[in-house]
């Protein structure tokens, strides 16, 4: 379903508002696969709603350290499902779902792509309504991810033609260091085997856009 943004905010909107009469924030998931545009959409929601409504927390903060990766011989998979702490990830979202005004702020890491290095307690959550969670894998059904998903009010799947998927991709990789070569081997590589596995779960979305 093609969708504008003034439509996505609307409907965003109307979960802010559940959120504040039921006197409990709630959670939206936005998935795809990389280079969807999640992480955009994500940021466009949060400006376009009225201030301190909404906040994002990224399930990249949950990505293993590359110390970590390089231990286990997982470097050069990085982004891969079983390179993220998903039961990590779960736990944090049961903290912010269901918290009520006045609530304890809660802190969520966040990854730094220029660095490509989570960072802890990146983003505070506080007494914002609406928490907009985004990451590939929030639909998945092994590990600890479904736990997460039933915290989740709605999860929304980003679609993209392939062609132009891939060439933000590799854009992103390119203007984030990696020679051009290299961003392209990745994004055909390793982030699209991710990609092959995400699509798989997009039928369990509540509403799937392609986002105009």
């Amino acid at each position: 379903m093609r969708l504008t943004t003034a439509e996505l905010v609307e409907r965003a909107a109307r979960l802010a508002d559940a959120a504040v009469r039921a006197g409990e924030a709630r959670v939206l998931g936005i998935t795809g696969p990389p280079g969807a545009g999640k992480s955009t959409l994500a940021a466009a929601l949060v400006d376009s709603l009225p201030p301190d409504t909404a906040v994002v927390v990224g399930m990249d903060g949950f990505h293993l350290s590359n110390a970590v990766l390089e231990a286990r011989g997982s470097r050069a998979r990085k982004g891969a499902i079983d390179t993220f702490d998903d039961a990590g990830y779960a736990a944090l979202i049961g903290r912010i779902a269901g918290r009520r005004p006045g609530s304890p702020q809660v802190f969520a890491p966040e990854f730094r792509r220029e660095i490509e290095e989570p960072v802890a307690a990146g983003t505070v959550v506080a007494d914002e309504p609406l928490v907009i969670t985004e990451g590939n894998y929030l639909l998945a059904a092994d590990g600890a991810w479904p736990a997460a998903r039933t915290r989740m009010a709605e999860v929304w799947y980003v679609d993209l033609p392939e062609a132009e998927r891939l060439r933000r991709l590799v854009a992103r990789h390119h203007a984030f260091g990696k020679p051009l070569s290299d961003a392209e081997a990745w994004a055909r590589g390793s982030d699209q085997r991710n990609a092959d596995l995400i699509a798989t779960t997009r039928d369990a979305a509540d509403l799937v856009v392609e986002w105009v």
